[in-house]
């Protein structure tokens, strides 16, 4: 496939750029094909927990690649510190990608960074990647709108400071598709808040484990025994909560696993190679 890029943004002499690259929610065959040519071309590859196994597997053998993780409770490089580092790296003439888990602009802290190299003179591209809600739904077979059950949909996240410091009342009345972000530890909180808004206590409700990736695990329920399914299934991070009637449709609409390619596998070796080539 012969593509033609457009132009990036420039360099200023003598100093690299950077490239804040979303990978998309773990399925290495959903990588834009830009987000594969800035792996591919970057001297630095500084990625993040959720980048999977299989799109490491891309990291070309001669470019250094440096883990700047976050979980809960243990975030291996401080934001401050690795905005600082980015810069550094930049003005040292490396091309840097910063590879991030879904999209770096949806709670991806994204924005933060780009204003720490512009406020720097460092030159910055954005690749916009698949954000979870969209790709694990997809995989889930759950569509986030869907004619006549839901017109919209809104993507909370539950963690930070001032997480969860939303309108509940019009969350749980707006009949969208709600999908929360980082939210198994409050899931108890998230569906107190909405039945005490006015959401019936027997929406349906999805907990997405591990979505677009080989070991993919969705666990369905209703809205009031949201927090008991999470202990339950003992379900684990990385993992989406979808609220909302458009879950029911899964009955019928659900496909992963049940198309795998031609040699039977997910994630293959020959399609990652085909990727890297």
């Amino acid at each position: 496939m012969s593509v033609t890029p457009l132009p990036a943004c420039s360099n200023t002499a003598g100093r690299g750029r950077v490239a804040l690259v979303g990978a998309g929610p773990g399925d290495p065959e959903l990588l834009t094909v830009k987000a594969l040519r800035c792996i591919q071309m970057a001297d630095l590859i500084l990625f993040d927990r959720l980048v999977s196994a299989e799109i490491r597997a891309l990291f070309p053998p001669r470019t250094r690649a440096l883990y700047v993780g976050k979980a809960k409770g243990c975030h291996s490089v401080p934001q401050d510190r690795l905005n600082r580092l980015l810069i550094a790296k930049a003005l040292r003439g490396f091309n840097v990608c910063r590879l991030k888990g879904g999209d770096a602009f949806v709670f991806g802290r994204g924005g933060e960074e780009m204003l720490a190299l512009r406020q720097a003179g460092i030159a910055v591209e954005v690749v916009p990647g698949i954000t979870a809600a969209s790709g694990c739904t997809s995989y889930a077979g759950i569509p986030l709108t869907h004619r006549g059950v839901s017109q919209g949909c809104t993507l909370v996240t539950a963690h930070g400071e001032k997480a969860l410091s939303v309108n509940w009342t019009s969350l749980a009345q707006a009949g969208h598709t709600l999908v929360f972000y980082m939210g198994l530890s409050k899931a108890g909180l998230i569906s107190t808040q909405l039945r005490n808004a006015g959401m019936s206590a027997q929406v349906p409700v999805a907990l997405i484990e591990n979505g677009c990736r080989a070991g993919q695990r969705v666990v369905r329920g209703r809205l009031d025994e949201l927090a008991s399914l999470v202990q339950r299934e003992a379900v684990r991070s990385p993992a989406l909560i979808v609220v909302g009637d458009v879950v029911a449709l899964a009955d019928q609409l659900h496909w992963f696993g049940q198309c795998e390619p031609d040699g039977g596998e997910l994630f293959s070796a020959t399609v990652l190679k085909q990727l890297s080539a």
